[in-house]
Order: C-alpha cells, then structure tokens, then sequence
C-alpha cells in the first residue's frame, strides 16, 4: 500500500516529500469554484514524477441533482477537472456520489448520463458520502442500487473511513459489505472524524484527536486490500498520521 496525503499548497511534490507521502490527491483548481480549472503551470512536472496522483473534483459538484442549474454545470465542471487531470497523468478522479433531492431512484439515470458523456483514461472515482438527505452515497444498501445502474461503466470507488463513520455505518464490516457491491476499492481516505458517529458531519480530524478508534481505521484500510491510501487529515498532524499507518500496516 502507498500512502500519501491531500496536498493543499502549490508545490505538491515538495509537500509530499514534507509529509512523507508517496502518493498525494489535490484539487486542480479552486475547490469551490464552477469554472474551468486553468491549466496548470508545473503539469509537465506533475505527470513526469514518480508520485501518484489523484485529483478531487471541486466540491460543489452534484451530477445527481434534479435541478438542471446544478446538475448540468455540475458535469461541465467534472468534464474540465478530467482534462486538466488527464495534462498531470492522474491516477484517478474521486467525486462525491452527490444528493438527489427528488429521490435517489432518480439520481441513477443522471449519474448513467455523466458515464455517457464522459470518456477517459482517468478513471471517475465514486466516493461514499458522511450525510444529508437522499445521499446517493451515505449507505451501502443505496451504494448498491446506485452500482447496479451504472456497473456496465469503467467506474471505480473510494471509500472514506470518517463518512462510514458519521453515515452510522457498522464499521466492523462496513468494507467487506461495501467490496460485495463494487467489487473493488480503488483509493481509500484515511480520516478521523471531529464528531461522534451516526451524525452525518464531515469533519476531519487526526488520528490523536478524532471521535474513531485507531484500530478501526487502520483495520477499514487493511480490509480494503487498495493500493493507495490518502489522509485528509489537518496539516501538520497529516505527518504524523502517515507514519502511524504506515508502522500499523508494515
């Protein structure tokens, strides 16, 4: 297993190598922003290191909306963060599973539309979610309803140890539920969680503060059997919780 970290800064070889990381994710442009991401100045760089790289789509993306000012600016944006992760030869693109607030028997078919419209050698990363209502992604059982709509597509899945947490998922085999569905997990993030479980809040925190048992994580991790692990964490602590995993799975 590589392990890495999400890289805030604008140096993210540097940082990983600050840190100790041997993969790292980033955003490759403003992560609240719908605009185009502009090409980056050091992607010849990026793509020429030996560092896997994973890109997080801007979180304001809901490809699962019923509201058409949401959801189709929403696939625009996925399709230009995929360009500028494809000028870096990124490993993957990870996007949240989003909400339907209609139902989430409806956000199916407009999750098939992005797979439809979409075509490139970065695969889409679908992620679980922590919360809110009609989360396309907050629990397994809606996990596999949404996967038996869309699994005739190169999708790929990451799973988030502090949204299985907050979703109020049973994290002692939340992994091996979540392998039945998708079949494989292609990136984990290894978080704790600020808040207690069952809350729905998406809150980071490191492994010497946060509300989980570090057993936890780390046995969510090693179930996983993914190649790639990255902490979210908070910065400087992210150091800190890099190491521990590594020395907890050697």
């Amino acid at each position: 297993m590589l392990i890495g970290a999400h890289i805030h800064g604008d140096d993210p070889i540097s940082d990983a190598s600050e840190v100790g990381a041997e993969c790292i994710q980033m955003f490759v442009g403003p992560p609240q922003s719908w605009r185009k991401p502009p090409p980056r100045s050091d992607a010849d760089r990026l793509k020429s290191s030996s560092l896997p790289i994973y890109v997080h789509a801007p979180y304001p993306v809901n490809v699962a909306s019923p509201n058409n000012r949401i959801r189709i600016p929403s696939r625009k944006i996925l399709g230009g963060t995929i360009e500028r992760a494809e000028e870096i030869g990124a490993a993957g693109l990870i996007v949240h599973a989003g909400h339907a607030e209609d139902g989430i028997h409806r956000g199916f078919m407009r999750w098939r539309k992005v797979f439809e419209e979409i075509e490139s050698p970065v695969p889409i990363l679908i992620e679980n979610t922590a919360g809110g209502t009609n989360a396309m992604g907050r629990y397994v059982d809606d996990l596999a309803r949404l996967w038996e709509q869309i699994n005739d597509f190169e999708v790929g899945f990451c799973f988030d140890t502090c949204h299985a947490h907050a979703a109020g998922e049973d994290l002692a085999d939340v992994v091996d539920r979540v392998l039945a569905v998708v079949g494989k997990i292609d990136l984990v993030h290894a978080n704790d969680s600020r808040d207690a479980p069952g809350t729905g809040a998406d809150r980071h925190a490191n492994f010497a503060v946060g509300q989980m048992n570090e057993d936890d994580i780390v046995d969510m991790v090693r179930a996983s059997k993914s190649s790639a692990i990255i902490c979210e964490t908070p910065w400087p602590g992210i150091a800190d919780d890099i190491a521990y995993l590594r020395k907890s799975l050697s």
